[in-house]
């Protein structure tokens, strides 16, 4: 656990949170969440934009042709997986589409929570923080859980049935280990730990930047 002295504390709190496939990102979001604060998921509002009547659905219908469109009007997920596995213009073509209406998404989110819902913190879990330059200077604090890259591919593994190669291939696609801890303001160290000591962990580092 690793707290940046320079992290600070402002009247509202709106953290990043991110870390790699496997690190156990969604399980310290929850802690969070059970310490009080609201937690906007990027990819939950994500599938909401590609989901039946998605707000993005008519411009990818345009854009990557009704192959992708499935009888429901929703996202033929599969499809577009293959298709921008495969194909990395296509894959920044969906990116240019999808992300300013994430990031509107988000934004409304952040400021629901503060307004409708009387929020004190709010933390932004981001699987793409990292790579996306738009996010840094949103956010009061950045935390990163971090674990080696073995234990990611272990963890993935026992919890999918992927194979060892396909999770190499999205971790490959995603910022290096180096990129996302360089970037923390906080980081979490998930790995060799019990869940309980990683519940310690995040509760005092939440503790000393004002959630309690």
């Amino acid at each position: 656990m690793t707290l940046n002295p320079t992290t600070h504390i402002a009247t509202q709190h709106v953290w990043g949170l991110t870390g790699g496939i496997g690190s156990g990102k969604s399980t310290v979001a929850a802690m969070l969440a059970d310490l009080g604060a609201v937690v906007v998921d990027a990819d939950v509002l994500s599938r909401g934009l590609t989901a039946v009547d998605g707000v993005a659905m008519p411009s990818i219908a345009k854009e990557f042709g009704h192959a992708m469109v499935l009888a429901d009007g929703s996202l033929n997920r599969d499809s577009m997986r293959a298709l921008v596995f495969h194909t990395p213009a296509a894959k920044e073509q969906l990116q240019a589409l999808l992300h300013p209406l994430i990031q509107k998404a988000i934004t409304l989110a952040v400021a629901h929570a503060f307004e409708q819902q009387g929020a004190s913190h709010v933390v932004c879990d981001i699987p793409l923080l990292v790579e996306s330059a738009h996010w840094r200077q949103s956010f009061n604090t950045i935390w990163v859980v971090d674990c080696d890259e073995r234990t990611q591919m272990d963890r993935v593994m026992a919890r999918s049935l992927l194979r060892a190669a396909q999770v190499t291939a999205i971790m490959a696609n995603q910022a290096t280990r180096t990129q996302r801890n360089t970037a923390a303001d906080v980081l979490i160290y998930n790995q060799g730990i019990s869940l309980e000591g990683l519940r310690h962990n995040v509760q005092s580092v939440a503790n000393q930047l004002g959630l309690s």
